[in-house]
Protein backbone atom coordinates (compact mmCIF):
# COMPACT_ATOMS: atom_id res chain seq x y z
CA UNK A 1 0.00 0.00 0.00
CA UNK A 2 2.82 2.10 1.04
CA UNK A 3 4.40 2.50 -2.88
CA UNK A 4 0.86 2.98 -4.26
CA UNK A 5 0.27 5.94 -1.84
CA UNK A 6 4.26 7.45 -2.79
CA UNK A 7 3.73 6.61 -6.54
CA UNK A 8 0.31 7.85 -7.21
CA UNK A 9 0.98 11.13 -4.66
CA UNK A 10 4.26 11.55 -6.14
CA UNK A 11 2.67 11.83 -10.01
CA UNK A 12 0.01 13.90 -8.62
CA UNK A 13 2.25 16.68 -6.98
CA UNK A 14 4.08 17.01 -10.04
CA UNK A 15 1.33 17.16 -12.24
CA UNK A 16 0.22 20.23 -10.30
CA UNK A 17 4.16 21.35 -8.97
CA UNK A 18 6.03 21.35 -12.16
CA UNK A 19 3.58 23.54 -13.81
CA UNK A 20 3.20 25.91 -11.02
CA UNK A 21 6.86 26.37 -10.79
CA UNK A 22 7.64 26.72 -14.35
CA UNK A 23 4.73 29.68 -14.50
CA UNK A 24 5.81 31.19 -11.19
CA UNK A 25 9.27 31.31 -12.28
CA UNK A 26 7.96 33.23 -15.70
CA UNK A 27 6.54 35.71 -13.98
CA UNK A 28 7.87 39.09 -14.07
CA UNK A 29 8.34 41.14 -10.64
CA UNK A 30 5.56 43.96 -11.59
CA UNK A 31 2.82 40.95 -13.03
CA UNK A 32 -0.38 40.76 -12.34
CA UNK A 33 -2.49 37.85 -12.13
CA UNK A 34 -5.18 36.44 -13.95
CA UNK A 35 -8.34 37.69 -11.81
CA UNK A 36 -9.15 33.61 -13.35
CA UNK A 37 -6.06 32.22 -11.69
CA UNK A 38 -7.96 30.53 -8.19
CA UNK A 39 -10.42 28.34 -10.78
CA UNK A 40 -7.61 27.27 -12.74
CA UNK A 41 -4.99 26.18 -10.46
CA UNK A 42 -8.00 24.31 -8.89
CA UNK A 43 -8.81 22.51 -12.27
CA UNK A 44 -4.93 21.29 -12.32
CA UNK A 45 -5.59 20.40 -8.94
CA UNK A 46 -8.62 18.48 -9.93
CA UNK A 47 -6.92 16.67 -12.62
CA UNK A 48 -3.78 15.96 -10.41
CA UNK A 49 -5.39 14.57 -7.54
CA UNK A 50 -7.35 11.83 -10.42
CA UNK A 51 -4.37 9.70 -8.87
CA UNK A 52 -5.97 9.23 -6.29
CA UNK A 53 -8.65 7.19 -8.11
CA UNK A 54 -6.12 5.64 -10.17
CA UNK A 55 -4.49 4.30 -7.06
CA UNK A 56 -7.63 3.24 -5.49
CA UNK A 57 -8.59 1.39 -7.92
CA UNK A 58 -4.99 -0.36 -9.09
CA UNK A 59 -4.95 -0.96 -5.44
CA UNK A 60 -8.43 -2.19 -5.29
CA UNK A 61 -8.15 -4.63 -8.32
CA UNK A 62 -4.37 -5.65 -8.22
CA UNK A 63 -3.61 -6.50 -4.70
CA UNK A 64 -7.39 -6.84 -3.20
CA UNK A 65 -8.73 -9.48 -6.14
CA UNK A 66 -11.08 -6.35 -7.13
CA UNK A 67 -12.34 -5.63 -4.12
CA UNK A 68 -11.37 -2.83 -0.91
CA UNK A 69 -13.88 -1.35 1.83
CA UNK A 70 -14.61 2.29 2.31
CA UNK A 71 -12.48 2.83 4.87
CA UNK A 72 -8.93 0.84 3.50
CA UNK A 73 -10.06 3.02 0.44
CA UNK A 74 -10.31 6.54 2.19
CA UNK A 75 -6.96 6.14 4.06
CA UNK A 76 -5.20 5.10 0.67
CA UNK A 77 -6.90 8.38 -1.05
CA UNK A 78 -5.91 10.75 2.28
CA UNK A 79 -2.30 9.35 2.04
CA UNK A 80 -1.91 9.77 -1.42
CA UNK A 81 -3.24 13.20 -1.20
CA UNK A 82 -0.80 14.12 1.72
CA UNK A 83 1.91 12.96 -0.55
CA UNK A 84 0.80 15.36 -3.55
CA UNK A 85 -0.16 18.48 -0.89
CA UNK A 86 3.65 18.02 0.89
CA UNK A 87 4.78 17.97 -2.76
CA UNK A 88 2.65 20.63 -3.93
CA UNK A 89 3.90 23.11 -1.09
CA UNK A 90 7.85 21.89 -1.45
CA UNK A 91 6.80 23.46 -5.21
CA UNK A 92 5.75 27.09 -3.75
CA UNK A 93 8.51 27.03 -1.83
CA UNK A 94 11.01 26.60 -4.80
CA UNK A 95 8.79 29.18 -6.45
CA UNK A 96 9.04 31.67 -3.71
CA UNK A 97 12.65 31.28 -3.55
CA UNK A 98 13.58 31.81 -7.05
CA UNK A 99 11.08 33.83 -8.38
CA UNK A 100 11.05 37.70 -9.10
CA UNK A 101 7.29 38.32 -8.10
CA UNK A 102 6.13 39.04 -5.05
CA UNK A 103 2.89 36.94 -3.95
CA UNK A 104 2.89 38.28 -0.46
CA UNK A 105 2.74 42.01 -1.97
CA UNK A 106 0.61 41.30 -4.70
CA UNK A 107 -2.02 39.44 -2.25
CA UNK A 108 -1.95 42.48 0.45
CA UNK A 109 -2.55 44.95 -2.55
CA UNK A 110 -5.57 42.65 -3.71
CA UNK A 111 -6.78 42.67 -0.26
CA UNK A 112 -6.49 46.49 0.07
CA UNK A 113 -8.22 47.04 -3.52
CA UNK A 114 -11.41 44.40 -2.09
CA UNK A 115 -10.88 46.93 1.60
CA UNK A 116 -11.83 49.86 -0.66
CA UNK A 117 -14.24 48.42 -3.35
CA UNK A 118 -16.34 47.01 0.27
CA UNK A 119 -16.12 50.34 1.91
CA UNK A 120 -13.98 48.65 4.90
CA UNK A 121 -11.90 50.41 7.11
CA UNK A 122 -8.53 50.72 5.24
CA UNK A 123 -6.35 51.44 8.28
CA UNK A 124 -7.86 47.76 9.44
CA UNK A 125 -7.41 46.31 5.91
CA UNK A 126 -3.89 47.91 5.85
CA UNK A 127 -2.88 46.06 9.09
CA UNK A 128 -4.13 43.06 8.31
CA UNK A 129 -2.51 43.27 5.45
CA UNK A 130 0.73 43.67 6.67
CA UNK A 131 0.77 41.38 9.12
CA UNK A 132 -0.27 38.69 6.50
CA UNK A 133 2.46 40.03 4.76
CA UNK A 134 5.15 39.13 7.59
CA UNK A 135 3.11 36.09 8.41
CA UNK A 136 3.66 34.60 4.79
CA UNK A 137 7.50 35.36 5.04
CA UNK A 138 7.98 32.91 7.48
CA UNK A 139 8.17 29.26 5.58
CA UNK A 140 6.82 27.86 9.30
CA UNK A 141 3.77 29.42 8.38
CA UNK A 142 3.37 29.46 4.24
CA UNK A 143 3.97 25.30 4.05
CA UNK A 144 1.25 24.29 5.95
CA UNK A 145 -1.22 26.95 4.36
CA UNK A 146 0.14 26.02 0.77
CA UNK A 147 -0.49 22.51 1.64
CA UNK A 148 -3.51 23.61 3.07
CA UNK A 149 -4.64 24.65 -0.11
CA UNK A 150 -4.82 21.07 -1.81
CA UNK A 151 -5.35 18.88 0.87
CA UNK A 152 -9.38 19.74 1.25
CA UNK A 153 -9.49 18.92 -2.59
CA UNK A 154 -7.71 15.65 -1.83
CA UNK A 155 -10.07 15.06 0.87
CA UNK A 156 -13.07 15.43 -0.94
CA UNK A 157 -11.61 13.44 -3.85
CA UNK A 158 -11.06 10.13 -1.42
CA UNK A 159 -14.05 10.43 -0.27
CA UNK A 160 -15.83 10.51 -3.90
CA UNK A 161 -13.33 8.16 -4.98
CA UNK A 162 -13.49 5.47 -1.86
CA UNK A 163 -17.30 5.75 -2.00
CA UNK A 164 -17.08 4.59 -5.92
CA UNK A 165 -14.56 2.30 -5.73
CA UNK A 166 -16.17 0.25 -2.90
CA UNK A 167 -18.59 -1.17 -5.08
CA UNK A 168 -16.97 -3.57 -6.88
CA UNK A 169 -19.71 -4.00 -9.78
CA UNK A 170 -17.91 -0.03 -10.32
CA UNK A 171 -15.28 -0.69 -13.14
CA UNK A 172 -14.45 -4.05 -12.21
CA UNK A 173 -11.46 -5.17 -12.78
CA UNK A 174 -10.58 -7.16 -15.62
CA UNK A 175 -9.41 -10.87 -15.85
CA UNK A 176 -5.95 -11.44 -17.14
CA UNK A 177 -6.14 -12.40 -21.08
CA UNK A 178 -4.73 -16.14 -21.77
Amino acid sequence: MKSVIVRHGSIAGLVIGIPMIVYSLSLPADASLPSNMTVITYAVMLVALSMVFVGIKQYRDKALGGVIKFGPALLLGLGISAVAGFIYAVSWEISMAFMKFDFSAFYAKVVMAQARAAGADEAKAAADAAHFTQMYANPLFRFPMTFLEIFPVGILVSLISAGLLQNSRFLPARAAPN
